[in-house]
């Protein structure tokens, strides 16, 4: 007999171990409460052999794992969304590159998955995407909800060339809507502006003669990205609202 022959599911190993059903025992497995031999194991379909320890832990709940939502900060040159030069987003996502500050929650690896990205940004970009795993934090995003953005700079911008940010440019052959747009200081311009599409930052300041250098999103909504450290991540706390 193979040892692979000698194994079974952990699943079963903890229902017949409790005892519980197969799925209370899939619940504490994937809520990462169970170990085998002093390691957390979170797959319920991992293969255990009879010689092995398993052990729940004595905080142990069922209660339903809570769906996620993972603010991140982007480094230039990942894509989010919008094009795919370079790395994807998902694959910066690890307990790894989670915030040293923002580590009071349990990690859970199935926090990483069915993730969609409902705020997508240019790879050539950097600052606030988010990702989750909750459809009602995906419907809020869905809306179009402001977003402020630090752009530098460099040229010299047009006669007129700030009201014209602010509101009478065009992009694709239609007008653009109303934003807000000013001087953070001689190379820096701040944008707020609800859901630009692709591209349409960069075009407008195109349109006044402005060169695009750097972009940075720093806020969606009513989240700003504060102090997190960019390619780290942070998990949306409960009391935080978009």
């Amino acid at each position: 007999m193979t040892e692979q022959d000698n194994t079974i599911r952990l699943a079963k190993r903890v229902a017949d171990m409790l005892p519980c059903s197969r799925r209370e025992a899939e619940i504490y497995i994937e809520g990462a409460f169970v170990r085998v031999d002093g390691v957390v194991v979170e797959e319920p379909g991992a293969r255990v052999a009879p010689e092995q320890t398993v052990a729940l832990d004595k905080d142990a709940t069922l209660l339903e794992i809570a769906p996620a939502t993972i603010l991140f900060n982007k480094p230039v040159g990942v894509s989010a969304g919008i094009d795919k030069d370079g790395p994807p987003v998902f694959g910066l996502l690890s307990e790894a590159t989670r915030a040293e500050a923002a580590r009071k929650e349990r990690f859970l690896k199935r926090h990483l998955v069915n993730l969609t990205l409902e705020s997508p940004l240019e790879t050539s970009a950097s600052g606030l995407v988010v990702l989750t795993q909750d459809f009602r934090v995906a419907r809020k995003l869905s809306e179009g909800l402001e977003q402020e953005i630090i752009v530098e700079v460099e040229g010299a911008i047009a006669d007129n060339g700030l009201a014209l940010l602010n509101h009478g440019l065009p992009y694709n052959g239609k007008p653009l809507a109303p934003c807000k747009v000013s001087w953070q200081n001689e190379k820096r311009l701040r944008f707020a502006i609800k859901a630009p599409k692709p591209g349409q930052v960069e075009h407008m300041c195109r349109m006044v003669n402005l060169k695009v250098v750097t972009m940075k999103r720093i806020r969606i909504g009513r989240i700003a990205m504060s102090s997190l450290p960019v390619g780290e991540w942070r998990y949306l706390q409960g009391y935080e609202r978009f």
